[in-house]
């Protein structure tokens, strides 16, 4: 008999939600194979077993947070083939009730259905869930909401349920009212007459629950708001020269590396030179005192359907444009496949967010974690310029922007480091003299 406990994450992680079981009871695990996904704030972890066997009872369900150490699952001999024993909600569940006889037509509803396989927990997947079950009019709930609303005496089709499948969780038992509930007029299907109806009556609406990772991305950005003197300054970029040397070098680039010559290595490289002049751009605060990085890891932040992530490019000012974009494409996919691991995350000096890839013309980027700036990069868009004070010109122009910690930086550095990159972008064979 094996415990496959929550392993430790990371030095800031102390604890995780669990986003879906792999394995179910019954189900055979071999040593080393996955049986449970773990969303936490930053990336979703796969946790294996450590031993082969199987899967005898899970003891939290989809949705539950759990914390490092926790023992969430037990392994142990068989063959696979309905030798689970049951998960602790089905034992609970599965307890001789006194005067069973003398129970009502619900309870006995209850207990019958306890005595199913595992293999139809309602923790399990919604496809895996047998059409029978699917097909019965009382709601879908969990053992441990259903075991906790006949223990309460609450009818289950009263409880709303907060998962977007319409599965009655425990917490969702826990937290009605009974009371509420019957003080609340039910909605008639014509309002009589003379009844003033709500003008929201009626409206369509979806709740969703919150991710860990939106929950977290939530606090982290209050967070630097209220804890920050932020402030940003702006610039615009003439990128007339960039994209002429990319258009003649695209093709031999890809020959070269393999990976396609994008603005991002240009940028990165633009602001490596520019933290190197303005070193407080790359600081931290660490209690009363100013922590100068002189080494450069650049935090590229990327979208995915969970929300914004944003790993890091190490060593920028030791790698080629060729390295850095061939870094920034592994990223995107790895988080497009939700296959970031921590260690991808952490440990960055400054960030690049660029949300002209989505169409933004102008934007106010807010600091990402310690860091005291981030560069927000817009759409490129054709507007007219004047050249040389005589002449007007129609370039391609993108705004950017730099936010920045006040408490850190002075305006006079935070507006030369901005001036160093749009004059860099704007040269970009200084690029390579920089580089």
């Amino acid at each position: 008999m094996a415990e496959i406990k929550v392993p430790e994450l990371a030095e800031s992680i102390t604890e995780g939600t669990i986003a879906q079981w792999l394995k179910h009871p019954g189900d055979h695990v071999d040593k080393g194979e996955y049986i449970v996904e773990l969303e936490t704030d930053k990336v979703n972890v796969e946790v294996i077993s450590e031993e082969e066997g199987v899967v005898q009872s899970l003891l939290f369900e989809e949705g539950d947070t759990v914390q490092v150490g926790d023992v969430i699952a037990i392994v142990g001999e068989g063959t696979g083939e309905n030798s689970a024993t049951p998960s602790a909600p089905q034992k609970e569940a599965e307890a001789p009730q006194p005067a069973q006889a003398e129970a009502p037509a619900q309870t006995q509803a209850f207990a019958a259905e306890q005595q199913k396989p595992a293999q139809t927990k309602a923790s399990a997947p919604e496809q895996q869930k047998p059409a029978q079950e699917e097909s019965e009019s009382r709601p879908i709930a969990s053992p441990a909401a259903r075991k906790l609303a006949r223990e309460k005496g609450i009818d289950l089709s009263q409880v709303p349920a907060v998962d977007p499948l319409g599965r009655v969780r425990k917490q969702d038992v826990e937290t009605f009212n009974p009371q509420a509930a019957a003080k609340a007029p039910a909605a008639p299907e014509k309002p009589a007459a003379g009844k003033v109806v709500p003008e929201e009556a009626g409206k369509p609406i979806e709740r969703i629950r919150m991710s860990r990772r939106r929950q977290t991305i939530a606090k982290r950005l209050v967070e630097v708001t209220q804890t920050t003197a932020m402030l940003t300054t702006f610039n615009e970029i003439d990128m007339t020269a960039v994209m002429d040397l990319r258009k003649r070098k695209k093709e031999q680039f890809v020959k070269d590396h393999d990976i396609r010559l994008g603005f991002m290595s240009f940028f990165t490289k633009a602001v490596v030179a520019g933290l190197k002049k303005y070193p407080y751009v790359n600081a931290e605060i660490q209690g009363n005192e100013l922590l100068l990085k002189k080494y450069y890891d650049i935090g590229i932040a990327v979208s995915t359907e969970e929300g914004l992530v944003v790993p890091v490019v190490r060593d920028c000012d030791r790698k080629s444009f060729a390295e850095i974009e061939a870094d920034i494409a592994a990223f995107a996919q790895k988080a497009r496949d939700n296959k970031l691991a921590l260690s991808d995350l952490q440990g960055g000096t400054f960030t690049i967010t660029n949300g002209g890839v989505f169409g933004s013309l102008f934007s106010t980027p807010i600091i990402n974690g310690t860091q005291v700036g981030i560069l927000g990069m817009h759409t490129i868009q054709k507007r007219p310029v004047a050249v040389d004070g005589d002449r007007i010109e129609i370039r391609p122009m993108m705004y950017v922007a730099l936010s920045y910690d006040h408490r850190v930086i002075d305006g006079k550095d935070a507006v030369g480091f901005l001036k160093t990159v749009k004059t860099l972008i704007e040269n970009p064979e200084d690029l390579l003299l920089e580089s």
